[in-house]
């Protein structure tokens, strides 16, 4: 499982750092410490679960037709 966080209070950062790399089975693959880049793998992570949950059948999606009618 993957899981994405947002740690808002930069002072916790070292601290929970740490923490997770304590835990034998937690495994830091990537930290992104700029914000254009970290908004951009928040937004790729939503589209991800939008598609699954499209695929459980839990969402519907948009056609192209209706997005590009938005535009």
């Amino acid at each position: 499982m993957t899981i994405i966080l947002d740690i808002k209070e930069d002072s916790r950062i070292p601290f929970f750092m740490e923490l997770l790399k304590s835990l034998k089975y937690v495994n830091i693959v990537k930290q992104v410490q700029d914000e254009h880049k970290s908004q951009f793998i928040t937004d790729l992570a939503e589209a991800f679960d939008d598609v699954k949950k499209y695929e459980q059948g839990k969402k519907k999606l948009k056609s192209a037709k209706d997005l590009l009618n938005e535009l």
